[in-house]
């Protein structure tokens, strides 16, 4: 019988990570510089986003996922970066918490 004590931590996440590929794109709060990467998954506080250039922890971005369902308009979120973390392909992987999600 498995019990909530042996779950490994994958499991006792709040949220499930959904594992998409899209192309997301981000905006510097304040320099308006643009990046775009691949949404690599995403949950209900956070995504993982593949770029091919650092970003600096605390720095916020306002971020647009569109989607691919017309009836559905595109995922807008403002993020802040918790973590950078260079790839063995010479990309970054990027881990951002959803301070806000925008209509």
């Amino acid at each position: 019988m498995k019990t909530t004590l042996m779950r490994d931590y994958s499991e006792k996440r709040d949220f499930i990570r959904m594992k998409i590929d899209a192309e997301v794109v981000l905006e510097a709060e304040g320099s308006g510089k643009k990046h775009t990467g691949k949404c690599k998954d995403l949950s209900g506080t956070g995504m993982s986003i593949e770029l091919p250039e650092a970003l600096n922890v605390g720095d916020t971005f306002g971020t647009s996922l569109p989607s691919n369902n017309p009836a559905f308009p595109p995922f807008n979120t403002v993020v802040k970066v918790l973590r950078c973390l260079p790839q063995d392909n010479g990309a970054f992987l990027v881990g951002v918490e959803i301070t806000t999600v925008q209509n």
